[in-house]
């Protein structure tokens, strides 16, 4: 792994170097205790005393803890946005060797850019386009027809469907499905009939899609995910959804068929959204949020009962439980004493989260 001096580090990234500018890093590490001839960063204000006790060979600063270095250092406007950039140095899973491995499966009509990488067990399909220095791990298939831009690396195991359009530097985790069958399925006199579905997803630039997460292909029309968008673990997004530009979403969440979620969004995990509803840009939605109709309007959303002591918590359900009673008889009062609808009843219908 190549070392880096903290001088270049400075002018590759826009920061300014503290104390010896000659000084090398050849790796990252946490602050404390920190490790020699690597690099660590202080984003964390309640850390600031550990400046002075980490063994880190330089530390990353905000301008505000600039004085407090005991050791050189790099100061940057944002310092953990300045240390995940220079960790991707020396990330050593980036590093491939191109080539077709024997036992991979590639058609005669696919092609492949410059500096690819097909692993064994992967399979390209025929029409399928790798733009340059593409990595396609062990046991994955790319579809028919599709594309995925140069710079993408596709982990292992992921599947990409027929027409599928992956954008450029894009990351796809292991057991990945994008493009798999969407969920249309018309009840017909003896069950259920399949209903084709036509369109396939379309991934934008810089999108980061996690383990086993699926992505169905669209109905008629494509799904879509905007450039910058992050994907966890274990996130179903349905036919024929639109995610929005840099929006993250955490996992274990659910987001059903047709609804259109805006940019810069943060979803929590293990969120559930509903079909056919709209989400603003700049929407925070808490852990566990359970969406069943149009958010307008951005901020922060959250839903679900929080943790709590069992035996207090039964309570709270059993409270909520009889509102509905509760309700009726505080109608029947209302009846009986000439009063106009309780407010209660004209809330009903409202749509929004």
């Amino acid at each position: 792994m190549k070392a880096w001096s903290l001088q270049e580090l400075a002018e590759r990234f826009g920061l300014d170097a503290v104390g010896d500018g000659g000084a090398t890093v050849d790796g990252v590490c946490t602050l404390l205790p920190g490790q020699p001839g690597r690099l660590s960063f202080l984003s964390n204000p309640k850390l600031r005393a550990s400046l002075a006790q980490t063994r880190a060979g330089a530390v990353i600063v905000g301008e505000r803890d600039r004085a407090g270095l005991t050791t050189p250092g790099l100061v940057a406007k944002d310092p953990y946005l300045a240390y995940a950039r220079i960790a991707r140095l020396f990330d050593p899973d980036r590093d491939f060797t191109p080539g077709v491995d024997a036992r991979a499966s590639v058609a005669a009509d696919a092609r492949l850019g410059a500096g690819c990488h097909v692993g064994p067990g992967a399979v390209i399909e025929g029409g399928a386009r790798l733009g340059a220095g593409v990595f396609v791990g062990p046991n994955c298939v790319v579809g028919r027809d599709a594309q995925v831009g140069d710079g993408s690396r596709l982990v292992a195991s992921v599947y990409v469907g027929p027409r599928v359009r992956i954008g450029l530097r894009c990351q796809i985790q292991p057991g990945a499905v994008v493009g798999g069958r969407g969920f249309g399925n018309a009840r017909g006199p003896d069950g259920w009939e399949e209903v084709p579905q036509l369109g396939t997803v379309i991934v934008g630039d810089d999108v980061e899609i996690g383990a086993n997460t699926c992505i169905d292909r669209g109905a008629i029309e494509d799904t879509v995910i905007e450039n910058g968008v992050r994907l966890d673990n274990l996130i179903m997004i349905a036919h024929n959804c639109r995610i929005g530009a840099h929006t993250a979403i955490a996992a274990c969440t659910g987001i059903a068929g047709s609804t259109r979620i805006g940019s810069r969004c943060m979803i929590g995990g293990a969120a559930g959204i509903a079909g056919h509803i709209e989400i603003a840009d700049d929407v925070v939605l808490l852990g566990r949020a359970m969406v069943t109709g149009s958010i307008l309007h951005k901020g922060v959303y959250g839903s679900g009962l929080p943790l709590d002591e069992a035996r207090e918590w039964r309570r709270t359900v059993a409270r909520i439980r009889r509102l509905g009673k509760l309700e009726e008889r505080l109608r029947s009062v209302e009846r009986r004493l000439g009063l106009g609808a309780s407010t209660t009843e004209s809330d009903e219908g409202q749509d929004d989260a």
